[in-house]
């Protein structure tokens, strides 16, 4: 990658609710010297977010602004030359995002994003992976609460196991906060894209190596009571659960023969026969156009909580692994999962990229263990999100 690029860092999405609290947390947390900038489609609303970034520190009254129209090839083409790396908040991903991370993998750029959706995800593999392989680029997916807490908390149980021995980890999901509405257009939308997003995942698994000496997989799939997390366990068929064991076949230390199962926590059955009926009724709702209108028109993707809710939000991740003899029980938890947090998670995702040399020498499309375990953790740590081991036999 070019030494001599303009910027460092640029965040695109500044505008919106999720962008302008990443931005937030740059001005805060970015080192002195971090050449980094704000982008968008709309000069006067940047020029509104750096005024209240000044405010927080006047420094940034001056920060740059780089107009890009992220559907627009030429336009975040000539964005994706002038940095090191690029961080985005601007989805669905799967509508909006694939000229970006098209850009940056051919201009060799390291790029992050907030996606949750597997078609965009296994569609960039599919189209960008040799390229971004090629030149250099790292291209990371789902770096916010989808997937950091679960890729790399199941890489820390992974690190308080034993080497060499066949891992079994699951991860138990609890959220006390309201969900982002970026999150659930996506959801909705991808529901509706059910066809598109099989056709994705057929392309890529007969295309991808696997390796060939050790095995990946998932625990069985059931409903049940585990005193582990004080609740009703319920699979989660998330990205998340993808994420983490395409960090296994990338990385030997999960062992010979890993599997894991990713779940939410329910304190009541009641609960779960609500999500049982619910989900469907969505998934049959988003299939046709008005209806699927009806849902999106429920929740704006650009707004969010208030301050004051997003402070009484929290999040957990229980992990339960065992594996060589011995057992042990993780959490990591944190605040606000769906903005603060996220904002947090995405702003520590692109500093890594921009400044943490000691990372491993990986390229193409990559998880955040596989291109930032260790860096991504200790940042994590310092900037206030827990990871802990709560018991081991």
């Amino acid at each position: 990658m070019s030494a001599d690029r303009t910027h460092d860092l640029v965040l695109i999405g500044a505008t919106g609710f999720t962008g302008g609290l990443t931005a937030e947390y740059l001005a805060r947390n970015a080192p002195a010297g971090l050449r980094w900038a704000i982008a968008g489609r709309t000069a006067a609303k940047l020029e509104r977010v750096r005024d209240r970034l000044a405010t927080i520190d006047p420094r940034l009254s001056d920060l740059p602004l780089v107009l890009v129209d992220a559907a627009d090839p030429a336009s975040v083409r000539d964005l994706a030359e002038q940095t090191r790396a690029v961080i985005t908040t601007v989805g669905p991903y799967a509508l909006h995002g694939e000229p970006l991370v098209a850009a940056c993998a051919a201009a060799g750029t390291d790029y992050a994003d907030l996606t949750g959706e597997p078609e965009f995800v296994d569609r960039v593999w599919n189209h960008h992976h040799a390229t971004a392989e090629r030149t250099g680029a790292r291209l990371v997916h789902c770096a916010g609460f989808d997937s950091i807490p679960h890729d790399i908390g199941a890489y820390f149980t992974v690190l308080q196991l034993p080497e060499g021995a066949p891992l079994t980890v699951s991860g138990h999901v609890r959220v006390g906060a309201e969900f982002s509405g970026g999150t659930y257009h996506s959801a909705v939308n991808g529901f509706a894209r059910a066809r598109q997003t099989l056709a994705e995942a057929r392309e890529r698994r007969a295309a991808e190596d696997r390796p060939t000496d050790r095995r990946v997989g998932r625990l069985p799939r059931r409903i049940r009571r585990d005193r582990d997390v004080g609740g009703w366990t319920v699979p989660l068929p998330t990205v998340d659960e993808q994420i983490v064991r395409r960090s296994a076949r990338a990385l030997p230390r999960y062992g010979p023969d890993f599997r894991y199962g990713h779940h939410m926590v329910a304190r009541r059955i009641t609960t779960v026969a609500a999500l049982a009926a619910g989900v469907p009724l969505v998934v049959a709702l988003a299939q046709l156009p008005p209806t699927r209108a009806l849902l999106l028109r429920l929740k704006s993707a650009g707004d969010g909580p208030s301050e004051e809710r997003r402070a009484r939000s929290w999040f957990t991740v229980t992990f339960v692994g065992e594996g060589g003899g011995k057992r042990v029980v993780t959490r990591v938890s944190g605040g606000d999962p769906g903005y603060t947090e996220t904002a947090k998670m995405l702003g520590e995702t692109g500093l890594a990229l921009a400044l943490d040399d000691d990372a491993p020498k990986v390229a193409g499309q990559v998880t955040t263990a596989q291109a930032l375990g260790d860096q991504l953790l200790r940042r994590l740590q310092r900037a206030g999100m827990s990871f802990e081991v709560v018991e081991a036999s």
